[in-house]
């Protein structure tokens, strides 16, 4: 039924303790959790968007530079020099050695004939009247076209600018190296996700797209979605993953320089950052239940020792109860045969009275008669002074000063206790120092001592062995030692030996309080009372009283 109790209490216990440990831990991770999501998304937007914007700043930086390389050597040469192709060519290397990027440079006329060409392609002559983008350029001064096929049937774009000469426009145009290009776009496909390309208006590839997608193909990109700043679009891709579309227009808002990654790889710091804290917050669950279940069960298990000695406490209390009403009760009955005691002593006193009468002394009897009145007598003493030792041992007074004779207190309890000692075959030795003094003390507490050490003796041995009490006077002491034969005492039982309710017997046959009380009375008379085993045997007790000279009367 206890246990029960108790594993009820410690699941109560457990459940309590975990709830008020572990509910601001969850929630602490749960925060977290969320928080490292929501920053991680936060981050990684921001992250790709800048990356558009810078690239695209790049990217117009790049096409920037080599329309200025285009607009000097036109401003810094003739029409009429730069048709000569061996002038061109010249030209062409010169602006190779600063931007890099040209495939070709030509030369066209007003009536758009191509004049001097200087490049890989078969270009002489080409006209280009009916190309949309020479009308535009001639309008507007420059170009930078879409890419597209052309007469190289190359997928390609041009730069373009106008000049006028003798009020005849002429235009020069190059094409520029869409592998160079792209180069400038892979610095912004970080990882193994990322991906940068152009589209146009249309939505069609102007550069290769790292995983899907070639030139003037058609890409799942609504550039519409993109207006003005650097906004970021969640989208699937072809696997189905999600990935992050961050679009920035570049200038003249013809081409959509666009960065994708899928966020898992830009959030990989993140979740490695976020997989430290769930491990540590596991570990810290795992800590705090493996704490909990161990100090529950500790608590249980001290609380069960508790109770234990409490029941233990309870009994020996009871047992104490118990031993107090047999001393009042022993006193009782002592009192009660002390009376018939004394009136059987009388009357054995007036048989002898009469017997001493004339008449009755030539009796043939009479001898039988005086032997039987003597042993009548004998016992009646014999049961007078275990009466006597019975009212002494019951006595609850006050300590009180009187002339003690310490041997015969001695005595007087070993005889007490010769009857239980026989019963047992245990033989009580006697080694008194006849020249000790009369002392002032109380031979009641004294005897009360003396009578405990002795039944503690006897109950070590339990049957067949010896005792041994020695007095002897040390200094202005007297020291008693109690000796026994018995199977000794443990270090622990050492230990614990003056403590209350502390017994090595049986339940039932000792309150655990002999040696306590013992220990007690004889502090408050300003003794020592200590316990060792004995060299090859049993125990030795020994009591050391002080010598107060009684005051003379």
């Amino acid at each position: 039924m206890k246990e029960d109790l108790y594993r009820n209490l410690q699941q109560k216990m457990v459940t309590l303790t975990l709830a008020v440990s572990l509910a601001p831990l969850l929630i602490l991770g749960m925060v977290l959790y969320n928080q490292f999501e929501r920053t991680g998304r936060e981050m990684t937007r921001e992250q790709i968007r800048h990356r558009a914007q810078a690239q695209a700043k790049t990217v117009d930086l790049f096409l920037e530079k080599r329309t200025a390389i285009l607009n000097v050597m036109a401003d810094t040469h003739s029409f009429a020099h730069m048709v000569q192709e061996e002038n061109l060519a010249s030209i062409f290397e010169i602006m190779n050695n600063r931007g890099q990027a040209f495939v070709d440079l030509g030369i066209i006329d007003s009536r758009g004939n191509h004049r001097a060409y200087i490049g890989p392609y078969d270009l002489r002559g080409r006209n280009y009247l009916d190309q949309s983008w020479f009308n535009e350029v001639l309008v507007k001064g420059w170009y930078k076209s879409d890419v597209y096929m052309g007469f190289r049937q190359q997928p390609h774009f041009i730069i373009a600018v106008r000049r006028y000469e003798n009020k005849q426009p002429w235009i020069l145009r190059a094409t520029i190296d869409s592998i160079r290009f792209e180069e400038i776009l892979r610095s912004a496909q970080i990882g193994r996700t990322g991906d940068a390309f152009i589209i146009n208006r249309d939505g069609l590839y102007q550069t290769r797209s790292r995983f899907k997608g070639n030139v003037l193909g058609p890409s799942a990109i609504d550039p519409e979605q993109f207006g003005g700043g650097v906004p970021v679009v969640s989208m699937s891709d072809w696997n189905g993953d999600e990935r992050l579309y961050a679009g920035s227009w570049l200038k003249g808002n013809k081409w959509l320089l666009v960065v994708n990654q899928r966020p898992v790889a830009l959030m990989s710091s993140l979740f490695a950052l976020r997989r430290a804290e769930i491990l540590i917050i596991t570990l810290g669950f795992l800590a705090i239940v493996g704490t909990t279940i161990f100090t529950t069960r500790l608590a249980i298990d001290r609380l069960k020792r508790t109770d234990q000695k409490m029941v233990e406490l309870n009994a020996q209390l009871v047992q104490s109860d118990k031993l107090a009403a047999l001393g009042k009760m022993a006193a009782g009955v002592a009192h009660e045969i002390n009376n018939p005691l004394v009136v059987i002593l009388q009357k054995t006193g007036w048989i002898e009275d009469i017997l001493e009468d004339v008449s009755f002394r030539e009796g043939e009897e009479i001898d039988e008669i005086r032997k039987s009145i003597a042993k009548i007598e004998e016992h009646v003493e014999r049961a007078r002074k275990v009466v006597h030792n019975m009212l002494v041992y019951a006595r609850r007074m006050e300590p009180r000063l009187e002339d003690v004779d310490l041997n015969e207190t001695i005595r007087q309890t070993v005889a007490f206790l010769d009857n239980h000692a026989r019963t047992n075959n245990i033989d009580i030795h006697l080694d008194l120092d006849e020249s000790i003094p009369i002392i002032a003390s109380d031979q009641a507490q004294l005897q009360q001592i003396f009578l405990n050490l002795l039944t503690n003796a006897i109950d070590a041995i339990g049957s067949g062995g010896t005792i041994e009490a020695n007095s002897r006077c040390s200094g202005d002491k007297i020291v008693v030692t109690i000796k026994d034969d018995g199977p000794g005492l443990s270090d622990d039982m050492l230990r614990n030996a003056f403590d209350p309710f502390f017994t090595t017997k049986e339940p039932g046959k000792g309150a655990g309080l002999g040696l306590w009380v013992s220990h007690n009375i004889i502090t408050k008379m300003d003794g020592i009372i200590h316990v060792k085993n004995n060299f090859d045997k049993g125990a030795v007790v020994t009591v050391e009283i002080p010598i107060v000279i009684p005051e003379k009367k």
